[in-house]
């Protein structure tokens, strides 16, 4: 159906979303902080068709991966989703889902991203 990366703190949050999306027909990958969510989209290994974004997490925050991830050209296309507890407006992204997250709002979400995404080379 489509790949997604989860880019979470919380091992048993990301792996439960992991699981989930797997269940669902979806390939994911995880990282736990933006630091290594960058490594892994850097080093070509993975190229995600939607990217789970958590904001509050150590080494480098969701706002930062964010900010780097639109600095590079090879990188800002991919849809991003951002996964918080915070009611924050002030990061760009292609939706929000509030902590806890509704699986079924989850699965929704990614499901119409993947759906709506322009084609990329």
């Amino acid at each position: 159906m489509g790949r997604v990366l989860v880019v979470e703190d919380d091992e048993s949050l990301r792996q439960v979303v992991a699981d989930v999306l797997l269940a669902e027909g979806f390939s994911a990958s995880q990282a736990n902080d933006g630091r290594s969510a960058l490594s892994l989209l850097r080093s070509e290994e993975l190229r995600p068709d939607v990217i789970l974004l958590d904001l509050m997490m150590p080494v480098m925050n969701g706002w930062q991966f964010r900010e780097a991830q639109l600095a590079d050209p090879s990188l800002a296309s991919i849809p991003v989703v951002v996964m918080s507890a915070l009611e924050t407006t002030d990061i760009q992204a292609d939706a929000r889902l509030t902590k806890p997250v509704e699986l079924e709002a989850l699965v929704s979400t990614v499901s119409h991203l993947l759906q709506s995404e322009r084609p990329r080379n």
